[in-house]
């Protein structure tokens, strides 16, 4: 069965818009849920007494007030992460050390205690900003080199909305912004830039070959013959993720989510926004 894609593609120009928009919006009033790694807090590395009885499960119940982030790590320590209100003076961050403490008793034995301050957490959000920066200017140089005209601006205009969708998903969703939603947003843009260079390279094949077909229905046929390989590759990964979700604790949880959603976003971006714009030039004339 052949889908014709190219048919709702004013559709996916108003969607691709109101998303837009609404992340937009989103990231402007409503912001970002900034984690412990960028607004600042505690960062205790714990061994349990008895780790029969002093439980991961049994430490987040005793400390959820804290609304903390707790991780399993080698040995049997246990990573607690608790933030700490805006501004928080050094007063008031010795004195959450000391009620966490107090909580967790003798039940526990104490490796290393750090206090993340605002400085340091300003100081990471600025690498983090540098990061996903220096990533878009390195994709938007590589997708100039590799193409040029419609692909070029495809690639680049499909580039743009990856980065704006999931910086506005994580906003919408008040998932925690850290060190790992920075790697999560390249990673997810990364596949959807792979994901766009098949397409591309399909339809430029089919181009070569079919001279005289018009330019909707041959996108329509590059999309179809790629996207029996396109839905293994993103099914295939996203049942990695939901094992994730469910196996892989706490701490994974939003991180499956987020990754989840942006495969989502790149083959849907790939197999519309990317190609419909195509539509609009003569490839044909086009030369890498």
């Amino acid at each position: 069965m052949k889908l014709h894609f190219m048919k709702y593609r004013k559709l996916s120009y108003w969607i691709s818009g109101v998303l837009v928009v609404l992340s937009i919006l989103s990231l402007l009033f409503h912001g970002l849920n900034y984690g412990i790694d960028f607004a600042g807090g505690i960062a205790m590395e714990v061994t349990p007494v008895n780790a029969e009885v002093t439980t991961i499960d049994k430490m987040r119940a005793e400390l959820a007030q804290f609304s903390p982030e707790l991780q399993e790590i080698d040995g049997g320590a246990i990573l607690v992460r608790v933030g700490l209100p805006k501004g928080a003076t050094d007063i008031i961050q010795n004195e959450r050390v000391r009620e966490i403490k107090n909580i967790l008793g003798d039940s526990v034995k104490y490796s290393q205690v750090q206090i993340v301050g605002p400085k340091i957490g300003g100081e990471l959000v600025r690498g983090g900003i540098w990061a996903i920066l220096v990533s878009f200017i390195l994709m938007s140089v590589y997708i100039w080199i590799r193409y040029r005209g419609g692909y070029a601006v495809g690639s680049f205009v499909s580039l743009l909305l990856d980065f704006v969708l999931m910086f506005g998903f994580f906003s919408v969703m008040g998932l925690e912004f850290n060190q790992t939603a920075i790697a999560v947003i390249l990673m997810g843009v990364g596949y959807s830039i792979n994901d766009k260079v098949v397409n591309y390279d399909r339809i430029d094949e089919n181009i070569k070959k079919y001279h005289k077909m018009p330019m909707d229905e041959l996108i329509d046929l590059s999309v179809n013959e790629m996207l029996s390989r396109t839905i293994r590759t993103s099914v295939s990964t996203i049942l990695a993720l939901i094992g994730i979700y469910i196996f892989g604790g706490q701490m994974l949880k939003e991180f499956a989510i987020a990754m989840t959603f942006a495969i989502v976003m790149g083959t849907a971006t790939s197999i519309y926004i990317s190609n419909v714009i195509l539509y609009h030039f003569n490839l044909r004339d086009t030369k890498y």
